[in-house]
């Protein structure tokens, strides 16, 4: 029987502070919006902006909320925004500084797409990545939010800071983090924060990159066609969800941290341990006492459980989510996948989620 790493979970923000940054994401909106254009939402490259005009503002807004130069709106997603920042920063052959572990799947293949020289450093090691960025082999490095190894315990801000000392830019994959945790990438310091608008209840498909301008700028001249913008429904569809979103996170935060002590205390008969990770979503991993895990998400699912995620934290997940391990996660620790799921309360409260679980592990011993 396999035992669950200690993990080391990112801060989370209280329910009043998320409250308050979500009458500051107002704030800005109201900075750069007439209150009638909050109805109204173009189309098409409009001369002179490459872009809807309800697109910039929308952009306008979100440089102002995370205190950045200049923002852009793209297409695919979180994936997309990653992919954007990471072409306009490194071209084929460029050397790239990573983390020393599993890369996420989807940045992985964007990685092999540019064509980047990675070498990897342990960023929970200062010494390794001290001498790494010493080294004075790098122009760029890309460090992820959330973890990628159930171990890791870097403190995003001090790699960050670390790089921009030994001036060594910075692109973050903020997916996961941003609007959960205290400060993203570019709060940090970062040259630009890349995540899913999608993740945070906005429209399929719409991520957006937060950071310096020349990045920004170079984003925008790749992608220069109608095709590929942003159109402003879409932007503005992104910008009414967005208001939702902290004070949402910061309660299924504290649902979580509930649903791991109720666990812990040993409410469910069936598990052995518990732990609350960034393991991509901050979620819960629950180590089983019999190697049932992968049957766990379809009985689940007949109580109530989402079965699998759409985006993690869209719009379209309201229940519970029971699921497997992250490919990542299993990546770097195989012998988990029998003995470990992952659970997400996502809109609901302990009471259910402990209940689904209760009746699911039941249901299994039969």
């Amino acid at each position: 029987m396999p035992v669950l790493p200690r993990t080391f979970p990112l801060a989370t923000v209280t329910l009043e502070d998320a409250a308050q940054r979500q009458f500051r994401l107002l704030e800005c909106t109201a900075a750069h919006f007439e209150g009638p254009q909050l109805f109204e939402a173009d189309a098409g490259v409009v001369p002179g902006l490459g872009r809807p005009r309800t697109t910039a503002r929308v952009e306008a807004v979100l440089a102002d909320y995370f205190g950045a130069e200049d923002a852009a709106l793209v297409q695919g997603a979180g994936t997309g925004a990653i992919r954007a920042a990471l072409g306009a920063a490194v071209s084929p052959g460029d050397p790239l500084l990573i983390h020393r572990a599993p890369v996420y799947r989807t940045t992985a293949v964007t990685l092999r797409g540019l064509g980047v020289r990675t070498t990897e450093a342990d960023f929970n090691d200062r010494t390794a990545l001290r001498r790494a960025l010493e080294s004075g082999a790098f122009s760029w490095a890309y460090v992820q939010h959330s973890r990628q190894r159930l171990a890791d315990s870097y403190d995003p801000g001090e790699v960050l800071a670390a790089c921009r000392a030994a001036g060594v830019r910075t692109v973050v994959d903020d997916n996961y983090a941003v609007m959960r945790v205290p400060a993203s990438g570019v709060e940090l310091g970062a040259d630009a924060s890349c995540f899913s608008l999608f993740k945070l209840h906005g429209p399929e498909g719409v991520g957006v990159v937060v950071g310096a301008r020349d990045l920004i700028a170079h984003i925008r001249a790749d992608n220069y066609s109608g095709g590929g913008q942003v159109q402003g429904h879409q932007a503005l569809d992104a910008l009414r969800a967005l208001t939702h979103v902290p004070v949402l996170w910061a309660l299924q935060s504290r649902v979580g941290a509930e649903i791991a002590e109720r666990l812990t205390a040993g409410e469910v008969p069936g598990v052995a341990e518990v732990r609350i990770a960034n393991a991509q979503d901050r979620c819960l991993l629950v180590r089983l006492d019999r190697p049932v895990a992968r049957e766990l998400p379809a009985v689940a699912a007949r109580h109530g459980a989402a079965p699998y995620p759409v985006g993690s934290n869209s719009r379209y997940e309201i229940a519970p989510l029971v699921y497997r391990m992250s490919g990542s996660s299993l990546d770097d620790d195989p012998g988990l996948a029998d003995w470990t799921v992952r659970i997400n309360p996502m809109r609901a409260g302990a009471d259910l989620v402990i209940e689904i679980l209760r009746r699911s592990l039941h249901d299994l011993k039969g």
